[in-house]
């Protein structure tokens, strides 16, 4: 009966009381082989990064290099300890394998990769130029009234005064609209941060001294040399955030992991910012030697210049929240110097004064925001060494 019930099987005929047995045999080869088409049945966990293309298919469209899409994996938390799992070395080996299989989606982009995107010499020099407008204006200004000091009347000085601050102020504007200092993303609301500090700088000192005394009472001092050296430190300020954007450029598209990246570009970082301290520190200088006598000490406006060169890279970059806080930082601790002189008036508070009184007998009142700058570029400047150093914060550079 057995070999019936297999002929029966042979020739397809269909059998009353076998029909069930007939079918588990049919069935039987065709669970047995299933294991063999296992590849195809597990298409999704053999290919993971499949997963990850469709999951960042609008990020691997728009960019046009493998680059940006390490930088924007990056961005969305992905490191060289977690791309394991997608059977990659690093994240930017995955970054070329996506590039290549997600078109773009305007067609193939023929735009060259990071270090071939350096513009040239005239293309860089037409960058860096229109930071050089804001501090002509003041330096110009500053040559006027010198030149012509005794010769014009209050009413024309002020009117001279007004209109150098007004050309400084559309260089200024001009220069932050584009070029390496121009913020994409915006500032965070960083002006009005700014304009405080740079007034504390020419004004704070002589009005500390007044309140520690016991005014305010009257003008007091004015410190122009302060300007004078910020200003015009907008020149080697774009120059200097063109090379660490340049630099690091060229270092994402020659390393091959992010941590390699990071380890290259936090030297570069801490070498741009010293670069422009020695510029700075050269040009408050001189700008110290052609008013002898206005200036209260390099040291405030070196760490308030150096604090504002840190804000602006980071708004750069993309981070405006973290560069508004530092100033507002800064802001701060400056106002709150005043405010605790003045508390320490009342009965019973005198307290609360002596922390700025012990600071302004060591190191007289620009000891004040040399500590509030301090404080603030510190911070900055931690933050900057973490953030970048990550591949994201370059993936427009």
């Amino acid at each position: 009966m057995g070999r019936a019930a297999g002929a029966t099987e042979a020739g397809g005929e269909p059998a009353d009381a076998g029909t069930g047995a007939a079918r588990s045999v049919v069935r039987a080869p065709e669970i047995s082989c299933r294991p063999a088409r296992g590849p195809a049945g597990r298409r999704g966990p053999a290919d993971p990064v499949k997963v990850l293309m469709h999951r960042h298919r609008a990020l691997c469209e728009r960019a046009v290099d493998p680059l940006e899409i390490a930088a924007g994996l990056e961005a969305h938390g992905l490191t060289d300890r977690t791309v394991a799992r997608y059977r990659h070395r690093d994240v930017f080996s995955l970054a070329e394998e996506l590039h290549v299989r997600v078109p773009a989606a305007g067609g193939p982009v023929l735009r060259a990769p990071g270090p071939e995107r350096d513009p040239g010499k005239g293309a860089r020099a037409g960058r860096v130029l229109p930071a050089l407008l804001p501090g002509g204006a003041c330096l110009t200004t500053a040559g006027v009234l010198r030149a012509t000091e005794g010769v014009l009347g209050g009413e024309a000085r002020f009117a001279v005064t007004a209109a150098g601050g007004l050309l400084t102020l559309l260089g200024l504007r001009f220069c932050l609209r584009g070029g390496p200092l121009h913020a994409p993303g915006g500032t965070g609301g960083i002006t009005p941060y700014v304009c405080w500090l740079l007034g504390y700088a020419v004004y704070g000192d002589g009005l500390l001294a007044q309140v520690i005394s016991g005014g305010p009472d009257g003008h007091w001092t004015a410190v122009p040399g302060a300007l004078l050296g910020l200003v015009p430190a907008l020149a080697p300020a774009a120059w200097c955030a063109h090379l660490f954007a340049t630099r690091a450029r060229h270092r994402l598209a020659a390393a091959h992991g992010l941590s390699e990246f990071g380890a290259g570009v936090r030297p570069l970082l801490l070498g741009t910012v010293a670069l422009f301290l020695c510029a700075l520190t050269a040009l408050l200088f001189l700008a110290g030697l052609g008013h002898p006598g206005a200036s209260g000490g390099l040291a405030g406006p070196v760490v308030l210049g150096v604090l504002l060169f840190l804000a602006r890279l980071l708004a750069v970059h993309g981070f405006p929240e973290p560069a508004a806080t530092g100033l507002a930082a800064a802001c701060a601790l400056e106002v709150a110097a005043l405010f605790l002189v003045l508390a320490g008036r009342l009965p019973g508070l005198g307290l609360l004064a002596r922390p700025v009184e012990v600071t302004v007998a060591a190191a007289g009142p620009g000891g004040v925001p040399v500590l509030a700058c301090g404080v603030a570029t510190f911070g900055l400047l931690v933050h900057a060494s973490v953030t970048l150093t990550r591949a994201s914060a370059h993936a427009s550079a």
